[in-house]
């Protein structure tokens, strides 16, 4: 069994393969509970997401204009705003905004760490253990750069365990800082770390191009495809063959001659993708997390059989027992703990990316990963016609409707309207004039054709509803009595009321003369009431009458 040690949550932002980028196109970041507090508009806006904390209740995104806001529980002052009170309300952290977040990792204070495109580190939140970097164990309540030992060197990814933090430069070095009980920080004791300091002894003359960290362990690999660890080993999560703690960077001596590109860390297992598109696995094993079919824990790598297709991409993360993988053939699989079901083998999913696993499965729902959501500039058919009316570009017919022009196609017309099926087949005008209905009714109806809705006040839905009995558009008719009834009140309830006897609209006038009865003393004082024609008058009092209007 796993090691009763604290849970940590680790989410890397970079992005090593192109294919990458396929997972995130068109996500919805609407699948995480806690974007529920978020309004529709603000989802649409979002470009960057990360959801964290031991419950899946703190998040931070980004939106397309480069701002950055948070909003949850805020334990330890992990939202950054200042202060430790929750928010269900977006608060903006004005210290990010603009930077453009590049990575992004937290810890199970939760702290966070965040590299930006310029390669700047931030950090904040929990700091008992120094895993801030600031040489301080004060919790940071806001973002605040960490720049020593880091001094014109440009951070590209971070990696966060559960009290420890660690980054990756652009030149391959690797640094760590805080929680360092186990030997996490890799500085050969156990002494915690309250600075940056560069990992050397094995990796000091190696080029890092991947780092993670589990709950107290850490892991780099190099560009020749070796992978280094350190840390933590109670689990065999080291991959060493053996469950003792290792204070110093140790090559795994079991993938001799497998060139590994990428290794992801769960609470106590380990995952590694190889640049033939193999996976491997070893570590904890109680829920099936190591995708081997049982529940034994392994100290050695073992190889996981995902499918016949070559794997692209790997996924855990230090919350949860889940692990995940995607094909290149678009295939996600996920095992390990999943909604406190034990799956022992990859379980092929209809998902489209590995994150959708940790979104639907993981307990708590948090991200692996720094989520890129790109916009979504698909349009639909409908979206393509609705875009396309009264564009003279593309038009081939206009209507002369009050002096002004509104262009339509008439392929569309035809094919949605019995009127214009019949008119148009053997007309070759490109100009028709109406003349029996005004330019707002008209142009509303042509509307309609493409959008399949309409937008008008009641008195121009009296005209419009005049329009759809002419040409016995019955869908239509229904739309302008719906709008007509949502605008009713004691000044227009006549004039409705006289347009639906007029254009036979029984519903509508129903509606109406109900509403009319229940209001019938104010009704009767307005205008309307007074200049009613005589025939509607005596026919109104008549029912109101039977309906018992006028008793006392």
């Amino acid at each position: 069994m796993e090691a009763e040690s604290p849970v940590s949550h680790g989410v890397t932002g970079k992005v090593i393969h192109a294919t990458f980028l396929s997972a995130l196109k068109m996500l919805d970041v609407g699948k995480w509970p806690i974007f529920a507090l978020c309004s529709q508009e603000e989802l649409k806006l979002i470009r960057q997401a990360c959801v964290f904390g031991s419950a899946g209740n703190e998040v931070l995104y980004a939106t397309e204009n480069d701002e950055v806001f948070v909003l949850g529980t805020n334990c330890s002052g992990c939202l950054g705003t200042g202060d430790i009170q929750s928010t269900i309300e977006p608060q903006r952290l004005d210290t990010l905004c603009g930077k453009k977040i590049a990575c992004l990792s937290y810890g199970s204070g939760p702290h966070v760490v965040v590299t930006t495109a310029e390669g700047e580190v931030y950090t904040w939140g929990h700091n008992a253990y120094s895993q801030l970097g600031n040489g301080t164990t004060n919790h940071g309540l806001v973002p605040c750069q960490v720049s020593t030992n880091l001094v014109n060197k440009k951070v590209i990814e971070v990696a966060c365990g559960s009290h420890h933090s660690m980054v990756l430069t652009s030149d391959g070095e690797v640094y760590a800082w805080g929680y360092n009980n186990s030997g996490q920080v890799g500085s050969g004791s156990t002494a915690n770390q309250p600075i940056p300091r560069r990992v050397t002894s094995c990796l000091q003359n190696k080029i890092a191009v991947n780092i993670a960290c589990g709950q107290m362990c850490s892991m780099a690999v190099v560009e020749n495809g070796e992978v280094y660890v350190w840390g933590y080993n109670g689990n065999g999560q080291l991959g060493l063959g053996s469950s003792g703690n290792q204070p110093t960077p140790c090559r795994i001596a079991a993938l001799q001659g497998i060139r590994v590109q990428r290794v992801a860390c769960g609470y106590a297992h380990t995952l590694v993708l190889t640049d033939e598109g193999q996976l491997y696995a070893w570590g904890a094993n109680s829920y099936g997390q190591l995708g081997t079919g049982n529940k034994s824990n392994q100290s050695y790598p073992a190889p996981v059989t995902v499918d016949k297709d070559r794997v692209i991409e790997i996924a855990a993360c230090h919350s949860a027992h889940t692990s995940a993988a995607k094909t290149q053939g678009g295939h996600v699989y996920m095992w390990g703990q999943c909604r406190g079901q034990s799956v022992i083998l990859p379980h092929l999913t209809h998902f489209a990316c590995t994150d959708d696993v940790f979104a639907c499965f993981a307990t708590p729902a948090v991200t692996w990963r720094l989520l890129s959501v790109e916009p979504d500039d698909h349009l639909t058919v409908a979206q393509s016609l609705k875009k396309e009316f009264d564009n003279p570009d593309t038009a081939d017919l206009k209507f002369l409707v009050d002096g002004k022009y509104i262009h339509v196609h008439k392929v569309l017309l035809k094919i949605r309207c019995e009127h214009f099926r019949s008119i148009l087949n053997n007309n070759d005008d490109d100009i028709i004039e109406m003349s029996e209905f005004s330019y707002q009714v008209y142009r509303a109806f042509l509307e309609y054709l493409y959008t399949d809705s309409i937008s008008l006040p009641p008195e121009d839905a009296i005209g419009l509803l005049d329009l759809a009995t002419f040409y016995r558009e019955n869908r239509l008719k229904k739309l302008c009595q719906q709008t007509i009834k949502q605008s009713i009140c004691e000044e227009n309830a006549i004039a409705l009321l006289s347009a639906a006897v007029k254009y036979e609209a029984e519903d509508l006038e129903e509606f109406c003369f109900r509403f009319c009865i229940n209001h019938l003393t104010v009704v009767t004082q307005t205008t309307g009431f007074a200049e009613m024609d005589h025939d509607l008058l005596k026919n109104f009092i008549s029912k109101a009458s039977r309906v018992g209007a006028f008793k006392n």
